[in-house]
Formats: structure tokens, C-alpha cells, sequence
């Protein structure tokens, strides 16, 4: 059934924000792998794996942290707004006391690297990145909680505004610090990471002290007073958050150990792989922008008590973000090789790179599907079966099919890091179809009973 076109409208609100904000942050990933390529391959080797180490840390943190937005977004609906405030304040507890414990594991990240065996040479370089790139993790959690909250009650726009402002500083910033300008020491491919943690520390500060000047958001009175962690509120936020937080981990280890995998192969896979992984997660901004806004929008209709606005609103966003995600895979494949050469002087690592985009192509058309489900059924706060949906395709299929095709003669002769990007596909279809199943069931059945799914 067509969506109203007073939904496209507001889909189209808060997606073109949050496209473009996420856009700005994934750019600073791309900046750093065209930076650190140019200047030596074991740069970009070490600022990937480093970058995939971060990430496995940080997306686990965040997405605990990303409970916020759907519970938001319900009160918003419910026009609930002091409600949003105390768990706003709530919410920054939790980010304190995640960023501790994310600090510690990138600060200590001996687990992780034993799994890629690297040279002497670029396990010291991928520490002295991770040494820089911990001391982000505070300032973008607690712009994360600021995120969760603008984005739930439809005001995407500021959060666009602060990620457009990191984006300008970024490259600055990188050439400072890898160079070593104006007195400061030349730190290589390590500087990505402290330009990071200063980019980060400044847009959360300003974040927070527009939230407190600006007028449109008194009605929520964030700032109205001081609370002490209420358990029954951070017991809410984990119990919705943490299968969030778990099915990140599972996304994000999976892309992480896949890259400590391919490092076995030499810094030369390594980096072609590193340039195929900085594409597909710069496209991927299209359908999680539309899977966020499109959450946001189930959010509130299930707040304001609508479920069949909700189930419309999810089927929209599938089909925009599969429609758009179509067009950026062909312009991928075409443009493989222009693409590769971009990044890298290395005609080998270019060569290797270009055969690897091509496959990134196929998967980011059916990442879009998972992308955008994903977010949808956590605006109907439903996130322990998705967590087992993706646990098993994407380590299992994903990770472990990967491991076999690139590494071991299982299937006939290994297939190298390409193999691991065949199994991603894979995983990828596998866990959009639970997902996608999983969705047109409870909305189904919220609309035949009339009840709130969430």
C-alpha cells in the first residue's frame, strides 16, 4: 500500500540531514586512507587495522548508546517531552561509563592484534594509531547521546552542522600532525588518530552548549536539573541497548577480524583491502541515513499509537534505500578501476584493490536491505532477534564461509581477501532476508491487532 505523501515528505526531512552528516564522518575515514596511502603503504596498512580495532570498540559502545533514539522518538510520539530530558541525562551516564571501558580496551589492545600477526614494523605503527584514536572514544560517545536525542525528536539538522565542522578540520589537522607542522612531531600514519580525538572532543562540547542555549530544545529541559544514575532507567536503556550493542559487535568483528585475516596475506592485500572496506563504508551512509530516518519515523508512530503509519513507514524506507543503493552498486562496478587508482600510486595494490571493488558492488545492494531493517525494528524496539539473526549469518556464514574461500584449499585453490568479500555477500543476503521477515511479521501483526509492536 503507497505510502502518504505527508511521510515521504518527512522521510525526506530527516534523511537529507543525516545523509550528509554521515557523509561528513565517514569522509574523515576516507581522508585518513588517501592520506595515510600517499604516504607509505604500511601507513595505510596500519590505519586500517587500527581504524577496524577502533571500530570494533567504539560501534559496540555506540550502539548501546543508540537505545536512546527509539525511546525518544517514542516519548516524542507520545508528546512526552520532560520524559525525554531525564533520559537524556540518564543516557550521558552510560556514555561515562562506556568510554571508560572502551579507553581501557584500545589502550590494552593485545587481544586483537595476536589475531593478524603482523610485522614488528606495523604492529608499532598500528599502536601508536590506537594510542591517538582512544582518546576520541569520550567525546564522540557523549556526542552520540546528543545525536540520539536531536535525531528522535525530528532535528536532525544540528547534527549535520557539528559533523560538517570535523569534516573541514579533518585534513588540516592530519597534515599537522602525520607531517609534524608548526612544532608539532611528525607522527605519521598515528597522527590520523590524535586529529580524531581532538576533532571529536571539539564538535560534542559545542554540540552541548547549543543544546543549552538554543530555545527549541527548553521544552525537553535537558539541563533543568542534576540527576544521579537511576537503575531503572539505565536498566531500560540496557536492556534494549545491549542486543543493539551485541549486533554491532557481531557486524563490526566480523569487517574487523576479516581485515586482521587478509593482514596475514602482506601490507600489499592488506591495503587493497583497506581501500575496498573505505568504499563500501562510505556508500553505506545512504541506506543508514535512510534506515535511521526511517526509524525515527516508526519510532513515532508507534508513540502516537499508529502501527500501520509504522509498517508504512518501514516498507518506504526499504524501498528507497534498496532503489538508491541499486544505482551507487552499478556506478561502483563501473568505476572500479578510476576508483582504486584514486587511493593509491601502487599499480599492484590499485590492481588488487579495483578486483575487490567490483565485488563491493554486489554487496553494498544487499547491505541496503539489512541497513535499513535493522533501524526500522528498533524503532519497534526490537533488537535480541535481530542480534541472533546476524550472529549467525555474519559470523557464521560471513566470517567463517570467509575464512575457508581465503585462506584454506577447502573449496579449491584460496581465493585470498576476495574469498572474504564472496562470504560477506553472502552473510549480508542472509541476514537482510531474516531481518526483512522478521519486520513484515510484527508489523503484520500490530496492525491486525492494533496494538504497539514496541
Amino acid at each position: 500500500m503507497p505510502a502518504p505523501r505527508s511521510l515521504r515528505r518527512e522521510l525526506l526531512h530527516l534523511a537529507w540531514p543525516v545523509l550528509i552528516a554521515q557523509a561528513a564522518v565517514m569522509a574523515n575515514g576516507v581522508i585518513d586512507t588517501l592520506m595515510a596511502g600517499h604516504l607509505s603503504s604500511i601507513d595505510l596498512a596500519a590505519v586500517g587495522i587500527g581504524a577496524s580495532i577502533y571500530a570494533t570498540v567504539f560501534v559496540t559502545a555506540m550502539g548501546v548508546l543508540l537505545a536512546l533514539t527509539p525511546v525518544v522518538a517514542h516519548h516524542y510520539g507520545a508528546r512526552r517531552f520532560v520524559e525525554i530530558g531525564a533520559d537524556v541525562r540518564q543516557c550521558a551516564w552510560l556514555a561515562l561509563a562506556l568510554s571508560l571501558i572502551a579507553f581501557g580496551l584500545l589502550k590494552h589492545p593485545d587481544p586483537l592484534l595476536q589475531f593478524s600477526r603482523l610485522t614488528p614494523e606495523l604492529e608499532l605503527k598500528v599502536r601508536a594509531y590506537l594510542d591517538g584514536v582512544a582518546w576520541a572514544v569520550p567525546g564522540v560517545l557523549f556526542f552520540r547521546v546528543f545525536f540520539g536525542f536531536t535525531t528522535g525528536i525530528g532535528r536532525p539538522r544540528p547534527v549535520m552542522a557539528f559533523n560538517l565542522l570535523g569534516l573541514l578540520l579533518k585534513a588540516p589537522l592530519n597534515w599537522i600532525l602525520m607531517y609534524g607542522h608548526f612544532g608539532f612531531p611528525a607522527l605519521g600514519g598515528a597522527g590520523c588518530g590524535w586529529s580524531s580525538a581532538i576533532i571529536m572532543w571539539t564538535i560534542a562540547t559545542l554540540a552541548w552548549l547549543w543544546c543549552r542555549r538554543d530555545a527549541d530544545y527548553a521544552p525537553y529541559a535537558v539541563f533543568a536539573r542534576f540527576d544521579p544514575p537511576r537503575l531503572s532507567a539505565l536498566r531500560e536503556f540496557l536492556v534494549l541497548g545491549l542486543p543493539m550493542g551485541a549486533t554491532f559487535l557481531v557486524d563490526v568483528t566480523a569487517f574487523t577480524f576479516m581485515a586482521l585475516f587478509i593482514a596475514r596475506l602482506g601490507p600489499d592485500t592488506s591495503a587493497a583491502h583497506q581501500i575496498a572496506a573505505s568504499v563500501a563504508v562510505f556508500v553505506f551512509m545512504v541506506p543508514l541515513a535512510l534506515g535511521n530516518a526511517t526509524g525515527v519515523l516508526v519510532g513515532q508512530a508507534l508513540g502516537a499509537g499508529d502501527s500501520r503509519r509504522a509498517r508504512h513507514a518501514g516498507l518506504l524506507g526499504l524501498a528507497v534505500g534498496c532503489g538508491a543503493s541499486a544505482l551507487i552498486g552499478a556506478a561502483i562496478w563501473v568505476g572500479a578501476g578510476s576508483l582504486a587508482r584514486a587511493y593509491t600510486t601502487d599499480a599492484q595494490v590499485a590492481a588488487a584493490a579495483a578486483s575487490l571493488l567490483a565485488i563491493v558492488a554486489v554487496y553494498h545492494v544487499v547491505d541496503a536491505v539489512q541497513a535499513v531493517m535493522a533501524q526500522v525494528l528498533r524503532g519497534y524496539k526490537r533488537a535480541t532477534a535481530p542480534m541472533l539473526i546476524y550472529a549467525i549469518s555474519l559470523w557464521g556464514v560471513g566470517l567463517g564461509g570467509g575464512y575457508l574461500l581465503g585462506l584454506t584449499d577447502s573449496f579449491g585453490r584460496p581465493l585470498g581477501a576476495a574469498g572474504f568479500w564472496i562470504a560477506a555477500v553472502a552473510s549480508l543476503a542472509i541476514a537482510g532476508a531474516g531481518v526483512l521477515a522478521y519486520f513484515l511479521r510484527i508489523s503484520r501483526h500490530g496492525m491486525a491487532s492494533g496494538a504497539n509492536p514496541g
